[in-house]
């Protein structure tokens, strides 16, 4: 089935403009946006979108070694320039230092600048999936950046699991891989179950109208925030936040009450496009170094099923470094926060052999 293009007109081509990120004082070079149009891309369900237009962002020369870095759910290419995660690992002597390093941040299809139901087809726009959207992204690299291999992909969240794919799908194109707050395990349990209803909260609104809705649904904002709480945050941070009910309302209030301007369809699609991931029949071709980085406090990936201890012994090199919980981790936001591991992914990094191109 082809889907007739109702999408923005795509700038294609490979120019490239500065990111003006006013709020982001940084110790490394600017980064710069660009864009690719795909031809023709084919999706996991047999239909074919035209025009397929991935907006990426790149931090340093293309010269220097190559390190892919993938974001989250509902995230883009500016939710890893944060002080807190860029800031802490593409400065100088950082562990991706960006003097020495080509740091390309694609945004996921369905994300950020790339295209997405929003753009005008709605619901009409293909049910990608994570595999679509991991395909796509190696397909930018290869394809329009020319890379052969990359030295590094580190993703969180999302970013993490299709970090597991690409390990799994494209094994020579990496020297390492540093999949953080994500298993290599199917979707399911509490994980797929609050996603799910996430899902049912918005399409079950009578406002959302099947998609054609004229203003965004209420229930979207109630469920962004309560699907947030519920599966990031870290017990030990929330109850140190709003240890009682006038504090936990104070907490639940400023949530709320935060900017937010998301799409219903995007925001449906994006974590509807999680179904189905389950890379843990391939793991025994990965090829690349992995450090997995994930939080004891995960509630999307509680550490106490042992389904990673068990996954990671399936590796030909691997190993896992579970951050411990404090007041001062996040749970499933934990590894937004580089200071949590950035020296063991340095140490990492400096041992992961280097394969010949």
């Amino acid at each position: 089935m082809r889907v007739l293009g109702l999408l923005r007109a795509a700038t294609a081509g490979a120019a490239l403009s500065l990111i003006a990120f006013a709020a982001l004082a940084a110790d490394y070079p600017a980064p710069r946006e660009g864009d690719w149009t795909v031809k023709d891309f084919t999706f996991h369900t047999g239909e074919v979108l035209p025009e397929l237009r991935l907006h990426y962002t790149t931090v340093g020369d293309p010269k220097g070694e190559p390190v892919v870095v993938l974001h989250g759910t509902t995230g883009s290419a500016a939710s890893m320039l944060t002080p807190g995660f860029a800031g802490e690992l593409f400065g100088p002597g950082q562990p991706l230092d960006a003097a020495k390093h080509y740091i390309i941040i694609p945004d996921a299809i369905g994300h950020g600048k790339s295209s997405k139901p929003s753009d005008g087809l709605k619901t009409k726009f293909p049910r990608y999936n994570y595999d679509d959207m991991a395909e796509a992204q190696y397909r930018l690299l290869k394809e329009h950046l020319g890379l052969k291999r990359v030295r590094l992909i580190i993703g969180n969240s999302m970013g993490g699991m299709h970090a597991w794919i690409l390990g799994v799908k494209h094994p020579e194109f990496m020297d390492a891989l540093v999949p953080m707050a994500s298993q290599p395990s199917e979707m399911g349990s509490r994980n797929w179950m609050m996603r799910r209803l996430l899902i049912e909260t918005i399409r079950r609104d009578p406002t959302y109208a099947d998609g054609e809705y004229t203003t965004q649904p209420s229930s979207l904002r109630v469920a962004n925030v309560f699907f947030a709480l519920a599966t990031s945050g870290g017990t030990l941070a929330l109850q140190k936040q709003g240890p009682t009910g006038a504090q936990a309302d104070k907490l639940v209030d400023a949530r709320l009450a935060a900017p937010f301007n998301a799409d219903a369809n995007d925001y449906i699609y994006q974590w509807e496009s999680s179904r189905g991931y389950n890379p843990s029949a391939g793991l025994e071709a990965i090829e690349a170094a992995v450090l997995a980085i994930n939080s004891a406090d995960d509630e999307r990936n509680p550490p106490e099923t042992g389904i990673m201890e068990r996954e990671m012994r399936r590796l030909k090199s691997g190993r896992l470094y579970l951050i411990p919980p404090s007041t001062e981790t996040t749970g499933h936001g934990t590894t937004g926060f580089a200071k949590f591991y950035k020296q063991q992914l340095q140490e990492f990094l400096q041992s992961a052999p280097k394969r010949a191109m």
